[in-house]
């Protein structure tokens, strides 16, 4: 699996923390947070690239992480053909995959702790939706709203 992760400066200390993380389970992780000394960036830009990194296939799922984990949220919502989902603690990360085919998890490094925020991420990446189960219609009907709502390429 590769995984695209992303944080504002808030969410920049609980990423290095998951990025180690993965990486000591052999997982590959790229990370596209703004460079350190660069620019201030708006979370939005972090997010919408964790998002487009993920549409076009390059990644297979993104963690986003700021103060709260609800800034990247809204943010990464906004790119059409994304579903990010708040997590904040192993059950909602479960149904975040299982139940909603989340491509994305967010997280806040002001409310969630480090070693919680590792059983989060790991919840979720063991977690997988079903195309058949009882939520595809749930799924289906969610990305039928994206597309009603987007603006024509």
């Amino acid at each position: 699996m590769k995984l695209v992760i992303g944080a504002d400066g808030a969410g920049k200390p609980l990423l290095d923390v998951i990025a180690k993380h993965l990486a000591s389970k052999g997982i590959d992780v790229t990370d596209l947070s703004p460079p350190t000394g660069s620019s201030p960036e708006f979370y939005a830009e972090t997010a919408e690239r964790v998002g487009l990194a993920i549409l076009n296939d390059t990644f297979d799922r993104g963690i986003l992480f700021c103060g709260t984990g609800i800034g990247v949220c809204i943010s990464a919502n906004k790119v059409p053909g994304i579903r990010a989902a708040l997590t904040h603690d192993t059950y909602s990360a479960e149904r975040a995959a299982k139940s909603n085919n989340a491509q994305i998890i967010t997280l806040g490094a002001r409310v969630v702790g480090p070693e919680l925020a590792k059983m989060v991420v790991d919840s979720w990446l063991v977690s997988t939706f079903d195309a058949a189960g009882s939520s595809a219609g749930n799924v289906e009907a969610i990305d039928k709203l994206d597309e009603k709502y987007s603006a024509p390429a």
